[in-house]
C-alpha cells in the first residue's frame, strides 16, 4: 500500500463507509486527500432525499477535516459539479465514477475506492488505485449493548423519547422503558454507524432505501430507520429473533406430519405479528431440505434464519414478479414466500402454485380463517383449494388450529332447494375433520358461512316479536318471516327500522327481492340493513 505524503482521490464509497478515517488514524495513509465535487453532490442528493447514506458521508468528511488539524492530512475539493440528471442516474450510468477517475488521472493521484467496478475500471484506464475490499468482521456496534439479555426481541429508539425494549417470547412479551429521553445527536450517531457497517460488509444489505425510510438486514438484526417526512421524528427500530427451532421442536401430530410430508403442496402459515410465524417457516424449510428437497425463499427483508444451503431471494429489481420468473426456471420443490401481504403478492403466490411448485406463504391473521379470507377478491374463488390446501395457525410460538380445504358441489348449509347446488369450498378442522366454514358464491356476493352461526331454515324466526314491543315491528317481522330464509332481527328507533340479516338474505333483498323491499319501506317506513 502506498506510504505517507502522497496525493489521493477518495471516491464516494470510502467516504460513506468511513474506512479512510481508520487508515489515517493507523498512520497507513497521509498527504493530500482530494474529494471531487461529484462526491459532494451525490451525498447532498442522498441527504436531500432524507437517506441516511448522505448524512453518514457528510459526517465522515467532517471528521476528515478534523483530522487535518492534528495529522498530516490536507483535504481539497476539486472538479466541476455534475448536473442534476448525472447525480440522479449515477448508479445506472456511472458518470460520477468516471469524473472521479478523471480527476485522479489528471492529478496523477492514487484513487481509493471500495467499489469493485470502480476499481476494475480504474485499472483498465491505467489509474493507480487502492481497493478496500468489503469484509465480514466489524466491531460491536453501539445498539448491540441493548441486546445483552438473551430474551430481548426488539429495541425502539426515537428522538426525545425513552428507549423501549420488548422482552420475552411469543405470547409472553414484556415492554419496558429504559434510561432518559435520547437526543437527536445520539440517534443520528446510531444511524451513521449502522450505515457505515452495512456498506463495509458483504453480508449486510439495504432491503429498502427510500425517501425517509430505510430497511437494513444486518445478520440476525432487521433495522428500520424512519425520518421525516415519512415519520414525525427520527426513529430506529431493531428487531431480532430470539430463538431458532427445529421442526421436531414443535408439537406436530402424526397426522399433520404425514400431510406435510406427502399431501400438502400449498400451505399458508398465519398468526399475529410476533407470534413466531417466520420461526416456524424457517424450521419447516430446513425440515424439507433435510428430506432431500430443493428449497428456496422469497423475502423482503431476508430475515428468515435458515441454513446457508437454502438460497434466500429478494424482489429482483424491486418486483417479486421478476423473482417469480427466475424461480419458475429453477423449479424448486418448495418455495417459502415471506410475507404475503399485497394484492400482487397473492397473485404471484397463486401463479407459482398453479405452475406446480410447492409453496408455503406466511401471512398475518389472528385466526386461521383470516388467512383464507385474505385470498377472496385477489384470486378466483374456485381456484383457492388448488392454491391453498392447508392453513396452519401459529399461536404464541406453537402450532395452533389447522384447516384443510376441499371443493365439492352441493347445496350450501341452510338452503333446501336442490337447484341451489353450486361449488362450495369446505374448510374443515384438520384433526377432527369437522366442517367449520363454507365458502361459495351467492349472486354477486361471496359468502363465508361459519357452521357455528349457521341458522335453521324457514320457520325459525316466524311469529317472533321485536324486543322494542312496537306493534309495527311485530307486523314487519311476520311479513319478513315469509320471504326470508334465515334468522333475522328487527329493531326500531324512532321512525326507522334496522334489519339484521344473514348475508344470503341481504343479497336476495338487494337483488331479486328489491321490489318487495321497496314495498316494505313504503308500508312501514325507512329501513337500514346490516349483517347479523
Amino acid at each position: 500500500m502506498p506510504g505517507a505524503n502522497m496525493d489521493y482521490v477518495c471516491d464516494t464509497s470510502v467516504i460513506v463507509d468511513g474506512r479512510i478515517l481508520e487508515l489515517i488514524k493507523k498512520q497507513k495513509l497521509s498527504g493530500r486527500f482530494y474529494l471531487h465535487r461529484a462526491t459532494i453532490a451525490e451525498l447532498e442528493y442522498q441527504a436531500n432525499m432524507n437517506k441516511e447514506i448522505g448524512y453518514a458521508g457528510f459526517s465522515v468528511i467532517g471528521k476528515l477535516r478534523e483530522l487535518g488539524k492534528t495529522a498530516d492530512v490536507e483535504v481539497v475539493v476539486e472538479g466541476e459539479r455534475p448536473r442534476g440528471d448525472q447525480v440522479k442516474y449515477a448508479k445506472r450510468e456511472g458518470t460520477l465514477d468516471f469524473m472521479i477517475r478523471e480527476l485522479a488521472k489528471g492529478l496523477g493521484a492514487t484513487l481509493i475506492t471500495g467499489d469493485k467496478v470502480q476499481h476494475e475500471a480504474a485499472l483498465a484506464e491505467g489509474v493507480e488505485t487502492i481497493y478496500l475490499r468489503a469484509h465480514e468482521k466489524f466491531k460491536k456496534l453501539e445498539f448491540e449493548k441493548y441486546f445483552n439479555e438473551k430474551d430481548v426481541m426488539s429495541v425502539h429508539f426515537k428522538e426525545n423519547c425513552r428507549i423501549v425494549r420488548k422482552r420475552g417470547k411469543p405470547g409472553a412479551v414484556i415492554v419496558e422503558e429504559t434510561g432518559d429521553p435520547i437526543a437527536l445527536d445520539y440517534i443520528r450517531k446510531l444511524g451513521e454507524e449502522i450505515v457505515e457497517a452495512t456498506t463495509r460488509n458483504n453480508s449486510f444489505y439495504f432491503e429498502i432505501d427510500r425517501v425517509g425510510a430505510s430497511v437494513i438486514q444486518m445478520g440476525i438484526y432487521r433495522i428500520v430507520i424512519a425520518k421525516t417526512p415519512f415519520s414525525d421524528g427520527f426513529e430506529i427500530t431493531i428487531v431480532r429473533p430470539i430463538t431458532k427451532l427445529k421442526f421436531s421442536d414443535y408439537h406436530v401430530s402424526t397426522k399433520l406430519k404425514d400431510r406435510i410430508d406427502n399431501k400438502a403442496e400449498g400451505i399458508l402459515i398465519c398468526g399475529p405479528p410476533g407470534s413466531g410465524k417466520s420461526t416456524f417457516a424457517a424450521a419447516l424449510a430446513e425440515y424439507y431440505y433435510g428430506k432431500k428437497k430443493i428449497v428456496k425463499t422469497m423475502e423482503s427483508p431476508r430475515d428468515m434464519r435458515v441454513i446457508e444451503a437454502i438460497t434466500q431471494y429478494t424482489a429482483l429489481e424491486g418486483d417479486f414478479d421478476n423473482t417469480k420468473e427466475i424461480l419458475l426456471l429453477l423449479r424448486p420443490d418448495y418455495t417459502f414466500y415471506d410475507e404475503v401481504r399485497k394484492m400482487k403478492d397473492f397473485q404471484i403466490f397463486a401463479d407459482m402454485r398453479l405452475s406446480g411448485i410447492g409453496l408455503i406463504g406466511v401471512v398475518h391473521g389472528h385466526r386461521a380463517i383470516d388467512a383464507i379470507q385474505r385470498l377472496i377478491g385477489k384470486v378466483e374463488l374456485g381456484v383457492i383449494p388448488q392454491i391453498v390446501d392447508t392453513v396452519i395457525l401459529i399461536d404464541a410460538g406453537e402450532v395452533g388450529q389447522v384447516y384443510e380445504l376441499a371443493q365439492v358441489v352441493k347445496v350450501p348449509t341452510g338452503m333446501r332447494e336442490q337447484d341451489l347446488a353450486r361449488p362450495v369450498i369446505e374448510v374443515r378442522e384438520f384433526e377432527s375433520g369437522d366442517l367449520e366454514y363454507e365458502l361459495y358464491k351467492f349472486g354477486e356476493e361471496t359468502v363465508v358461512l361459519s357452521m357455528e352461526g349457521a341458522s335453521a331454515h324457514l320457520g325459525g324466526a316466524r311469529g317472533r316479536r321485536s324486543r322494542s314491543g312496537e306493534r309495527g315491528g311485530g307486523r314487519l317481522e311476520s311479513t319478513l318471516s315469509k320471504i326470508l330464509t334465515y334468522k333475522f332481527k328487527v329493531e326500531k328507533k324512532g321512525n326507522q327500522f334496522t334489519l339484521y340479516l344473514h348475508p344470503n338474505d341481504m343479497s336476495y333483498l338487494f337483488g331479486k327481492g328489491m321490489k318487495k323491499f321497496r314495498k316494505l319501506e313504503k308500508k312501514y317506513g325507512p329501513m337500514q340493513v346490516e349483517e347479523i
